[in-house]
């Protein structure tokens, strides 16, 4: 009796390795028919076309971009400014700022969800195993039978592989998605490198230009206050009316008023800079810099042709609608069937002493197809909405690299007339340096009085603080150009541009020609941002 046993058992192991080695070769053929067979549905990405402008309606004849979005530019282009207090806390800025690392939360955040999408291609196995003892009336069998079932074990060991064959590409499709959207992501958080870095700069400059205005106002406040002291005098010997009086205190109050608010302004600025920096505005203080020169570097006569790809929002636009064209192909796989192989395996038995043997094998093995046969035309609908959505970003893409040539045009605009202004009003300055000049030889010779003295230097004044605001503005709008080009335009990020003109104390009689006068730049290679694979 057991060599007959033993020959069953021989016998049945060798049947059941014969059917699995069969199995297995259907399960691989039917792999590799349905890897042949696979597509994906819906339509293949291409950018959108756009209507590039032939050339620029303000400024210098540039080279025309293609919007080509695909990646963004990362530059120091605040270097350029010669200012190491300014790169000091730019680079701060770029460690501690939280809205860039808000941003770059969200990155690693679109990137996690490509690997989570790519997950889907490949097979899923899982493993387990179990034990239970049990007794007693088990399902009632002593109702039915009138026995009690005895108590008894089991131990089952097993392991499974689900494997749903992306057989029409949706699953693709979700990582093509995915993909879009990190590199929109990667697009948004250079975007808000180049925000953050222009706000700091512009704030600086601002601070900058308020620390001038204020030594400039307190200078006038000491020089009313002196023609007020000297009108009052003459009114009690009747040589100045009341109205004089008045004038004269107007004068001063408002001076007074103005200061108040320029050190208000300053005072914002810094704290404004503390935050972009990631400290407590208690924490920041920046010392007072009166005769600060403002750096005006040279805009390039030829900018290089990726003017559009390193413009953050065209690359995020962009890649938003490659998302939108993939979430077509999504909501058309849905029309199809799908496919899952899977396949279970293990060994069950009353004992673990003898779990692990021929006889307690079990295994199963086979396809599941399904389809939706009838959902009241959802599917449908949401085949609309998805070319609907992507309708909708190409749109807003388009509107992106129009908005992108706008905003060119008005820094281009603003800087020509910014320059312009600057020339007159250094022109405005030279000439009333010259009338101070005269006016105090007259009144070392005892020609004028004191008081007409102090008048001129007032004029001087508020024509040098003309001069030097407008100063500021130009910077403020190169910084501005710098941000709508997409970070700048020097040849390499580590490089900074050799010497920028500054727009020199106007102390000096070639105050204008030294503002206005910058050295030339040379174009930037294109750098990518990382994005995802």
């Amino acid at each position: 009796m057991k060599g007959d046993s033993r020959t069953l058992c021989l016998a049945y192991e060798k049947a059941t390795r014969a059917r699995s080695r069969r199995a297995v070769k259907g399960g691989v053929a039917l792999i590799v028919a349905t890897s042949l067979a696979a597509c994906m549905v819906g339509p293949d990405y291409r950018k959108p076309e756009v209507q590039v402008p032939q050339g620029f309606k303000e400024g210098v004849d540039w080279q025309r971009a293609e919007a080509n979005p695909q990646a963004a530019i990362s530059s120091t282009w605040w270097r350029m400014y010669g200012d190491d207090k300014l790169n000091g806390l730019v680079e701060q800025a770029l460690q501690a700022n939280q809205s860039i690392a808000a941003a770059e939360a969200a990155y690693r955040v679109a990137l996690a969800t490509v690997e989570s999408q790519r997950a889907g291609l490949f097979p899923v196995v899982k493993a387990g195993v179990s034990g239970a003892r049990s007794g007693g009336n088990i399902g009632g069998l002593e109702a039915s039978s009138g026995s009690t079932a005895a108590a008894g074990n089991s131990v089952v060991a097993s392991g499974s592989v689900s494997w749903e064959l992306d057989l029409w590409g949706q699953i693709r499709r979700e990582i093509e998605q995915a993909k879009a959207n990190a590199q929109s992501s990667d697009a948004q958080l250079a975007g808000e490198r180049i925000s953050i870095t222009a706000s700091v700069v512009t704030d600086y400059f601002q601070l900058r230009q308020a620390d001038f205005d204020i030594h400039a106002l307190k200078e006038q406040q000491d020089i009313d206050n002196r023609i007020l002291s000297m009108t009052q005098t003459a009114f009690r010997v009747g040589e100045a009316s009341n109205d004089d009086v008045l004038n004269a205190q107007q004068n001063l109050e408002t001076i007074i008023a103005d200061l108040q608010a320029t050190e208000t302004t300053r005072e914002q600025d810094e704290h404004a800079i503390a935050v972009l920096t990631g400290t407590s505005p208690a924490s920041l203080d920046i010392a007072s810099d009166p005769n600060y020169p403002f750096m005006v570097p040279a805009v390039p006569p030829a900018l290089p042709s990726q003017l559009l790809e390193r413009r953050y929002d065209v690359v995020s636009a962009e890649r938003t609608a490659a998302a939108a064209n993939a979430g077509i192909g999504l909501a058309e796989a849905a029309f199809y069937p799908s496919l899952t192989l899977s396949a279970e395996g293990g060994f069950a038995h009353n004992t673990l002493a003898h779990l692990f043997t021929v006889p307690s094998r079990f295994w199963t093995l086979g396809p599941q197809l399904a389809e939706t046969i009838f959902d009241g035309g959802a599917r449908t609908a949401a085949v609309r909405g998805a070319r609907a959505t992507y309708d909708e970003d190409v749109a807003n893409y388009r509107n992106t690299v129009l908005t992108a040539f706008q905003s060119v045009e008005d820094s281009l605009s603003s800087m020509n007339h910014l320059q312009a202004q600057a020339s007159a009003f250094a022109k405005v300055y030279d000439s009333n340096s010259r009338l101070f000049a005269s006016e105090q030889a007259q009144f070392d010779a005892g020609a004028v009085s004191q008081q007409n003295l102090l008048t001129q230097r007032l004029t001087l004044i508020q024509a040098e603080q003309s001069l030097r605001d407008t100063q500021a503005l130009l910077a403020e709008s190169n910084v501005l150009l710098v941000k709508n080009l997409g970070g700048g335009w020097q040849r390499d990020d580590a490089e900074v541009a050799s010497v920028p003109a500054a727009a020199s104390s106007p102390t000096s009689s070639s105050a204008s020609s030294s503002a206005l006068s910058p050295t030339s730049q040379a174009p930037a290679r294109p750098a990518s941002e990382a994005a995802a694979d």
